[in-house]
């Protein structure tokens, strides 16, 4: 486990004291200060952000601009590629553009549970045991190679990714908000690596690949990092009061009835599919809303469009999808490739709310 630019999570309290005593209030929370952050300001803000991981990241707009909009989703990000595409270097340069806490937890099959989650530990001069925080107490944590640790330390994650606490000996400790995990994995078919359960991936609110660069952004990263990383020169844009704002603010957006009927459409159309296996779950048609309201506050709008519903749907239903094996055929290497034109062709199928805008 390393250290990132910016806090490092131990300089910062988590939100909870950590023998459980009530700090603050009713519920035992830290106050936790929030800047209120209008629609516009969420817009400028988040374009400062894409510059800042764009001048790290090349090529990669709609990448960058999907992991942005889980994070103000409150979400959990995916990135799944081979080696050598960028996958760290994403999420490092999207912890360094927000000024907040930040660890990183390199996966590797000898990584116990209490590695992440934390340990109690006994205190002989005070005759009690103390709790100590693992690394996944601070708002941004980057899970590197997460599919090379044993399913047993994986599962750690599962009750900090969807309830925000941890529990440990029978006592319950709060993560700080924001939390979100940014986690990276190489395919499951290379050596070394364990499949995600269905639990866990379905506690991602969305999955991406970086895929290879085109020829001229390969070109540009070769003189941009030909004396130093570009991490280097770049530092955070937003304080984490702005970023709750900018989360609080997204929350707000209106969504309509008839977008959310469309919503609901197109998840259960995937339970019924006769490619698929195993379709979205309940908690995928809140996520794909969260979503959708994220990235029309990126754009700036206060209403959710079915646009906005097609073009994050492949991004936050494809990893909870499981096809068929007559559905594969011998085309087990293309299963995402199946899975995206599965759900383009349930999109295509799934009438557009009369009266909102069609698909761009």
């Amino acid at each position: 486990m390393s250290a990132l630019p910016g806090r490092l999570a131990s300089d910062v309290p988590p939100a909870v004291d950590m023998t459980g005593r009530d700090r603050s209030g009713p519920h035992g929370l830290a106050a936790e200060a929030e800047t209120v952050v209008e629609l516009a300001d969420v817009q400028h803000a988040a374009v400062a952000i894409m510059r800042n991981v764009e001048s790290v990241i090349d090529g990669k707009h709609s990448a960058v601009q999907i992991a942005l909009t889980v994070l103000l989703a409150e979400g959990h990000l995916l990135i799944e590629d081979v080696p050598g595409v960028g996958k760290t270097m994403l999420a490092k340069a999207l912890a360094t553009s927000v000024d907040c806490t930040v660890s990183r937890i390199q996966f590797t099959p000898d990584l116990l549970p209490s590695d992440v989650t934390g340990v109690s530990v006994y205190n002989q001069a005070e005759r009690r045991f103390e709790f100590k925080p693992g690394a996944i107490f601070a708002n941004l944590v980057i899970g590197d190679e997460i599919n090379r640790a044993s399913p047993k330390t994986q599962s750690a994650l599962l009750e900090c990714m969807e309830e925000r606490q941890v529990t440990v000996d029978g006592h319950s400790y709060r993560l700080a908000r924001p939390f979100t995990v940014v986690a990276t994995q190489n395919p499951i078919e290379m050596e070394g690596t364990y499949a995600l359960p269905e639990a866990q991936r379905d506690r991602f609110m969305a999955r991406i690949s970086m895929g290879y660069p085109d020829p001229a952004s390969e070109l540009a990263m070769l003189d941009s990092r030909d004396t130093s990383s570009p991490l280097s020169r770049i530092s955070a844009v937003v304080t984490e009061a702005q970023l709750r704002g900018m989360m609080t603010a997204a929350r707000g957006v209106f969504a309509s009835a008839a977008v959310k009927e469309y919503a609901v459409a197109v998840v259960r159309a995937t339970r019924d599919d006769r490619d698929l296996r195993l379709g979205a779950s309940p908690r995928a048609t809140l996520q794909l809303i969260r979503a959708a309201k994220a990235q029309a506050a990126l754009h700036g709008r206060e209403y959710v469009l079915p646009d906005d519903i097609d073009s994050l749907a492949v991004a936050v239903l494809g990893h909870r999808l499981v096809p068929t094996s007559r559905a594969l055929g011998h085309r087990s290497q293309d299963s995402a490739l199946l899975i995206e034109e599965t759900v383009r062709r349930i999109l295509a199928a799934t009438p557009v709310p009369t009266g909102s805008s069609g698909r761009s």
